[in-house]
């Protein structure tokens, strides 16, 4: 059994872990004219389920809008999927729950940000392309920072 086993990327399951909408300021904010200040916030994360290859990876949205000092809605979307991964090594392994999970599960996100906003009486707030590779680089080039400052301190 010399021959390395090739790697897997399976999708078991995708689901939606997490939904959450506030609208504090109704109905008073349905009245108003102004445009609010949207601010969208994403983070993702992954963890092992098991010990035979199933990752749980979720990529949580928030979008948040204001006008002036009130908030006129936050919305918040943890959409998750199950993935099976099998015969990778740690770092590569890292990267696809850090960018192939991601890039898999924004679609969904995408599409349920835009459903409870027009289900709340807002107009759809889209989700534009997001650079998961180009974060998880920016993320690995300041973990190599921390540890090169790390080795670099007496203790």
């Amino acid at each position: 059994m010399s021959e390395q086993q090739q790697p897997q990327f399976g999708i078991e399951k995708i689901y939606l872990k997490d939904l959450s909408l506030e609208i504090p300021n109704a109905p008073q904010v349905f009245l108003e004219r102004e445009t609010p200040q949207i601010e969208i916030s994403v983070h993702n994360g992954a963890g092992a389920i098991d010990q035979a290859g199933l990752y749980e990876a979720v990529l949580t949205v928030t979008v948040t809008a204001k006008l002036k000092d009130k908030t006129v809605f936050l919305v918040e979307v943890g959409q998750a999927g199950i993935f099976r991964i099998l015969h990778l090594p740690p770092q590569e392994l890292d990267a696809v729950l850090g960018v192939l999970c991601p890039n898999t599960l924004l679609p969904y996100a995408r599409e349920a940000v835009a459903s409870v906003m027009a289900r709340a009486g807002f107009p759809p707030v889209l989700l534009q392309h997001m650079n998961f590779d180009a974060a998880y680089q920016e993320r690995m080039r300041q973990l190599q920072q921390e540890q090169a400052a790390k080795a670099g301190t007496p203790s």
